[in-house]
């Protein structure tokens, strides 16, 4: 295995931050600017492993959730969505160790699987908390309806040729243009940790869009994953009640124009 080669990979399947350091005899440490809420990054190794090379977590991940949660991560709900995101990225769960092996020597696709992932791993936490109802996504869509033509609106729309199953969606779809408006309600650091894997991965199936966000609050959304997100959005607002006529302007604007 050459470890320039390898790097290059990594860096061109997911993003220019991916680093990869040897650390022991046919393993190798990789460092992405993906994190978990609390700030911590998540723990990739590339390793040798019965004459093939796999990366694994080394049983961080599900170690990590299970300092906030009360009760078995893999019971309940928990446990199914963590089995059907670890599935849907071909992830095997040995017992806490979450690997996945390299295909035909793929191994940036490999890396790039494996973050989808552990992002998706990571929602469980969600579970365990309790959140107020909120009216911001209903809110979203009246104020977007009211903005844009409903021949050039779709909802939940995800591109069919490249994600048959959906597992890509964009909040808002405006057409009607070369680049297509890509537009996203965000509420929280799960929802903008998903949002920025998508964009990443629009980028790569080189799909012609144009990306908006407008997030619920801001301000609650840790800083290393708004700091990774701005990096791929091209219009993001802090909230849509304190921003309605700006992005109702930038709405107008883009309507007009045909870039």
């Amino acid at each position: 295995m050459n470890i320039r080669s390898v790097r290059e990979d990594f860096k061109a399947r997911v993003c220019e931050q991916v680093d990869i350091r040897p650390e022991g005899n046919e393993r190798f440490v990789v460092s992405t600017p993906f994190r978990f809420e609390d700030g911590d990054h998540f723990v990739i190794v590339l390793k040798r492993e019965n004459g093939s090379w796999v990366l694994t977590d080394e049983a961080n991940t599900l170690m990590h959730l299970s300092y906030e949660l009360d009760d078995d991560i893999m019971e309940g709900n928990r446990g199914e969505i963590v089995s059907n995101s670890l599935a849907g990225f071909s992830v095997e769960n040995r017992g806490g160790e979450l690997v996945t092996p390299i295909e035909e020597g793929r191994f940036g696709d490999a890396l790039f699987s494996f973050i989808q992932a552990l992002a998706k791993v990571t929602d469980v936490s969600f579970l365990s908390r309790e959140r107020v109802a909120s009216t911001f996504m209903e809110d979203f869509r009246t104020f977007v309806r009211s903005r844009v033509p409903e021949d050039r609106l779709r909802f939940d729309w995800f591109d069919e040729r490249h994600d048959p199953d959906g597992k890509y969606p964009v909040d808002a779809r405006i057409n009607g243009m070369r680049r297509p408006l890509f537009v996203y309600a965000l509420q929280g650091d799960s929802k903008v940790r998903d949002t920025t894997i998508s964009l990443l991965t629009f980028e790569k199936w080189k799909l012609p869009f144009q990306s908006m966000a407008i997030f619920e609050n801001q301000e609650s959304v840790a800083r290393p994953v708004l700091a990774k997100f701005t990096d791929v959005c091209e219009k993001a607002y802090s909230s849509l009640e304190a921003n309605k006529d700006r992005i109702a302007a930038y709405l107008d604007e883009v309507l007009k124009r045909n870039d």
